[in-house]
């Protein structure tokens, strides 16, 4: 029976190609329908390809770090060791053969061996004219082979550890400066070229304002025991800046609207992507309709979506259709920036870190918890003034959080 072929399948919408990340099988495994053989990475999404039958895994037709296209064939999958399935369908020998022609047929220089038994061989480097089969007419087994294989290996102490792999030494720049060369991944890659294309192509400008978050901190302390229990999950900072940014968008819809040629195209949907770090960098996940989520689903499907992220679990669908963009660079510390749209969408807005400030309060100075807000826009469909109200009405809705209760 011939080899099944693992082939790449499609990536996604204008995604023509993707990286071998890693092999999740080796050589020789036994392998299950639907079992993941292979992660790919391609300039959004990491995936993996599943096994699409049963056996065992004889061939990796791309190594890590290649570059492969819809429809290559990356892999092979052959019939499983057990020899049942190809012995039955063979009779009996009749007569049976004399030993001498036995023998002589072990030491040919095709030895008749199963698929299994010829990947492991492969990979341990054993010669399959010295290994004994087990099976049925003399067949090589898997096991046969990891036998002679583990009698080929000197004997070891058993209290002695194994020997500490050499390092590779980096690569280094022909004039032997002190230089890593590291080719980018398809996710860098894209990252990199997104970021340039919003520059060129749209007129960002940035505003700034300020926000005091006593109001959402007296709130998350009164409530914080009770919505964990009635919730199962935390309340935290984001989900009142997606209910205030939704807030805004609803009120200044411009910026929740693209230029697509030469229309304005504006959105009557309020799907928000939310920048995380994932484990193979910036990602912006969607969190879908968050006008008709409260803030308990607000909160876990953040949950859900930063968790899919770092284990690059996300989809293309997670990923794609925002209309609108938070990145709240303050978790690491940032005092204050200036965010990149995100195209095609025409507004993000930059969330920074929480530092008490001295501030005028009714004639008086108090200590308050301050964070700087920044709103960049597509300068060519949102007027300044409309940026800086968007922005007062994000800090309104922040600073009197029953504003987004009440929706007012």
């Amino acid at each position: 029976m011939s080899n099944t072929p693992v082939k790449v399948p499609k990536l996604g919408e204008s995604i023509t190609e993707a990286l071998v990340a890693s092999w999740l099988k080796n050589v020789g495994d036994r392998v299950e329908v639907d079992e993941p053989l292979v992660e790919l990475e391609t300039d959004k999404i990491t995936m993996e390809v599943p096994a699409p039958v049963a056996g065992v895994l004889v061939r990796h037709a791309a190594e890590e770090g290649a570059t492969v296209e819809i429809g290559d064939v990356i892999a092979e999958i052959g019939e499983a060791s057990g020899e049942a399935s190809a012995e039955q369908s063979e009779p009996e020998p009749a007569p049976e053969p004399e030993p001498a022609a036995e023998k002589h047929a072990q030491s040919s220089d095709s030895p008749a061996a199963m698929p299994a038994a010829r990947a492991e061989a492969a990979r341990s480097g054993v010669d399959l004219k010295n290994v004994e089969g087990s099976g049925r007419g003399g067949r090589i087994l898997k096991e046969d082979v990891q036998k002679a294989a583990a009698d080929k290996a000197p004997k070891k102490a058993e209290n002695k550890a194994p020997p500490k792999p050499a390092k590779t030494p980096a690569p280094q720049a022909a004039d032997g400066s002190d230089e890593r060369v590291v080719k980018m991944s398809p996710l860098r890659r894209r990252i990199a070229q997104r970021l340039v294309e919003a520059q060129q192509n749209a007129a960002i400008l940035t505003t700034f304002n300020e926000v005091d978050m006593s109001a959402v901190f007296r709130l998350r302390k009164q409530f914080k025991q009770t919505f964990i229990d009635t919730h199962g999950v935390k309340l935290g900072f984001m989900s009142f800046f997606l209910k205030a940014s939704v807030s805004a968008l609803k009120a200044f819809p411009g910026v929740n609207a693209e230029i697509r040629g030469t229309d304005i195209v504006y959105k009557d949907r309020y799907d928000i992507g939310v920048a995380v770090g994932g484990g193979k960098g910036l990602v912006v996940p969607v969190v879908r309709s968050a006008d008709k989520l409260g803030f308990a689903d607000i909160e876990k499907e953040i949950a859900r979506l930063a968790d899919r992220a770092r284990n690059n679990k996300l989809t293309l669908d997670e990923l794609t259709g925002g209309t609108f963009t938070i990145s709240n660079g303050g978790i690491y510390g940032s005092m204050l920036s200036t965010p990149i749209l995100n195209p095609p969408q025409s507004g993000i807005l930059g969330l920074h870190n929480i530092v008490e400030r001295p501030v005028a309060v009714d004639g008086k100075v108090e200590i308050r918890p301050i964070m700087y807000l920044a709103l960049s826009y597509d300068h060519r469909l949102v007027d300044g003034r409309e940026a800086v109200q968007f922005l007062i009405r994000v800090k309104q809705c922040i600073e009197n959080p029953e504003r987004i209760m009440f929706e007012i």
